[in-house]
């Protein structure tokens, strides 16, 4: 697909690899719909890239649709990509007793069940769109992490909730491909984003380090270039692609 004049619908658009996925996407000329729960940012960076805010609880499946329905409501909806996400560092047995069960599910909630429910109501969207010369109807693109393969000690809710973005993502493109709806997967690794600008600079670069090459934290702007080949590449289906500089994550 050919971004400009397309309609894209961006969760957790307001900051991170977001953020920076909706100004690139709007930078080549699509409609994007930033949703998010930080409305201050969200509506600072929607004016200023020429789109659209609406907030959102991504847990909450009515606000999805509703997100959907806004994004699509001058033209359809063709490309979602889901990066509305948390993170949790808690060990199974901890120094004060067991894992948090209600922590747990929160994070499987928000990153698992939340991008279910984004790519279900879009899904529907894209179904009533008119296909182009490739028979496309429109792109899913969601966010895992390598910790879905080589999660950390203390990443056992993270790395499940990354895992099951994983698993969703060949069974959904198979699913969806008689609709013309392709549906892929990122797994970044350790990407300089919010989370990270909050470390120490020693501890900032002794994460880039291990990255074997380049030997540094990946850029959000990398991330939204691969968003980009993505809805542009039209053999790109059913697959995960890690997007890491070839680090393998230890136990901790």
């Amino acid at each position: 697909m050919q971004l400009h004049g397309l309609h894209v619908l961006v969760t957790g658009g307001a900051s991170g690899l977001g953020a920076a996925t909706a100004e690139r996407l709007a930078g080549a000329g699509a409609r994007v719909t930033i949703a998010d729960l930080n409305e201050g940012a969200g509506e600072e960076l929607a004016a200023r890239i020429g789109g659209q805010f609406v907030r959102t609880d991504v847990t909450d499946p009515a606000q999805c649709a509703a997100a959907v329905t806004k994004a699509a409501a001058k033209g359809g909806l063709h490309v979602l990509v889901c990066c509305a996400g948390i993170v949790l560092a808690e060990r199974i047995l901890g120094r004060d007793g067991v894992h948090d069960p209600v922590r747990f599910k929160r994070v499987i909630e928000v990153n698992l069940i939340g991008t279910f429910h984004m790519m279900l109501y879009a899904a529907q969207m894209m179904s009533q769109n008119q296909p182009n010369s490739e028979g496309e109807r429109g792109v899913i693109i969601n966010t895992a992490s390598i910790a879905a393969f080589e999660g950390q000690i203390g990443q056992v809710a993270y790395a499940a909730s990354k895992a099951g973005v994983v698993g969703m993502t060949l069974p959904a493109a198979r699913e969806l491909a008689r609709f013309g709806i392709r549906v892929m997967t990122i797994a970044p690794g350790i990407f300089d984003t919010a989370m990270m600008a909050s470390l120490p600079a020693a501890a900032r670069e002794s994460l880039g380090a291990q990255v074997p090459f380049p030997s540094r934290l990946g850029r959000p702007a990398e991330y939204a270039a691969l968003v980009q080949h993505i809805i542009e590449n039209p053999m790109l289906n059913g697959e995960v692609i890690r997007l890491d500089g070839a680090i393998r994550m230890a136990p901790k």
